[in-house]
């Protein structure tokens, strides 16, 4: 299938408009890319949410004290690590996820959202809680996280990178991957493979259209699948 797009933004619109998780990850199994989804538990904070960009990966860990003294790392003595830096890096049409620390307090909130859409970002992805979440409604800043737990993450986890390779589950996510979201889950479209994932979502997608029209005709599940390949 010829490419479709030029930009990201070309891109993006495409995938809003005729595209969805389950697809792409559909496409992605056929080219051997069998752990690109995260976590079921990580889910849209509401339903309608739809989210994609490049990741902006970041990595925390668990700290039991706001500020520690007289550590072995001065990062220790910071609030919140290199949290603030992290979220200021972020750039327009990037997506701030979030793993690392223990989920006991929430990695995400509204002044977080606030600062983000300001810099145009894309979302947030925590493989943890959010809260503040009626903030974050107002503000429609996509935010996918295990749900809304408002318990504070000062004295908790710091950031302690930005930027590099995580893992979450059986997904590892780099710098500039393209992050997908909806009301299925996220998935993870490596850099390298998104041009032919993207060219083989768009054409499942619009042959599923012709199946579900088939099979409303009368076209039975068996005869549907001999004759488009698709199910």
């Amino acid at each position: 299938m010829t490419k479709l797009w030029n930009t990201d933004a070309e891109l993006y619109a495409i995938a809003r408009r005729e595209l969805f998780t389950a697809v792409v990850g559909d496409a992605m199994d056929k080219m051997d890319l069998q752990h690109q989804f995260l976590p079921p538990e990580i889910k849209a904070l509401r339903k309608d949410m739809v989210l994609i960009g490049r990741a902006m990966p970041v990595l925390s860990v668990d700290v039991f004290a706001e500020k520690m003294v007289g550590t072995a790392n001065p990062l220790m003595e910071k609030p919140f690590g290199l949290m603030l830096e992290a979220l200021d890096a972020l750039q327009p049409g990037e997506v701030y996820i979030n793993t690392g620390s223990s989920p006991r307090n929430a990695l995400w909130g509204e002044l977080m959202s606030v600062r983000a859409s300001k810099l145009q970002a894309a979302g947030a992805v925590v493989n943890g809680y959010a809260r503040d979440t009626n903030g974050i409604f107002d503000l429609n800043f996509p935010t996918f996280a295990f749900g809304s737990y408002a318990q504070d993450s000062a004295p908790r986890y710091k950031v302690v990178d930005y930027g590099v390779p995580i893992e979450i589950g059986h997904a590892r996510i780099r710098p500039g991957d393209i992050l997908f979201g909806d009301i299925d889950g996220v998935c993870v479209i490596p850099k390298e493979a998104e041009e032919e994932v993207f060219c083989r979502a768009i054409e499942k997608a619009r042959g599923e259209k012709l199946v579900r029209k088939a099979i409303f005709e009368g076209l039975s599940a068996v005869e549907a699948f001999e004759k488009f390949g698709i199910m």
